[in-house]
């Protein structure tokens, strides 16, 4: 290994361990998720749902790596939180598909704001410069992350 490629390694541990103490502080921000009485496997199928805009119960069990008869309990249990609802696909009507109620719909949305509320409010205490040089690294770890997707790497 060169002297550049050490350096490269302790950056990028330093940059992971900045990461990682930059999550446990957003952790003990109060957030929507620890109020909301979802499991894992609930919370999965309403972010698919609210990516996707619907979603049958293979798409979901794939998804998820779980039968289609789990699917169909997380599925219950959600509709019964009046999170989401079930409706025929028009193409199949065999299908049954997922979508969010507006209560679902507004979870999603409480999540993400409060997780945007919380990070301007450190943005603010950034100066101009600093603001300038974090967004154009957060612009080329986005266009890095898209090449790798769709190099599938």
């Amino acid at each position: 290994m060169t002297n550049e490629d050490d350096e490269r390694e302790d950056l990028i541990r330093r940059i992971t361990e900045t990461q990682r103490g930059l999550g446990r502080l957003f952790a003990q921000h109060q957030s929507p998720l620890f109020s909301s009485n979802l499991t894992m496997r609930q919370l999965k199928v309403i972010l698919i749902v609210s990516m996707n805009g619907s979603a049958s119960g293979q798409d979901l069990a794939q998804s998820l790596g779980v039968g289609l008869g789990t699917v169909t309990g997380i599925v219950d249990r959600l509709v019964a939180q009046g999170f989401v609802g079930r409706h025929e696909d028009p193409h199949d009507r065999r299908v049954r598909r997922v979508e969010l109620t507006p209560a679902g719909a507004a979870l999603v949305e409480e999540i993400n704001n409060a997780g945007f509320d919380h990070y301007r409010r450190i943005l603010d205490h950034l100066d101009t410069a600093t603001l300038h040089a974090l967004d154009h690294v957060t612009r080329t770890i986005r266009d890095v992350a898209a090449k790798l997707i769709d190099e599938g790497s």
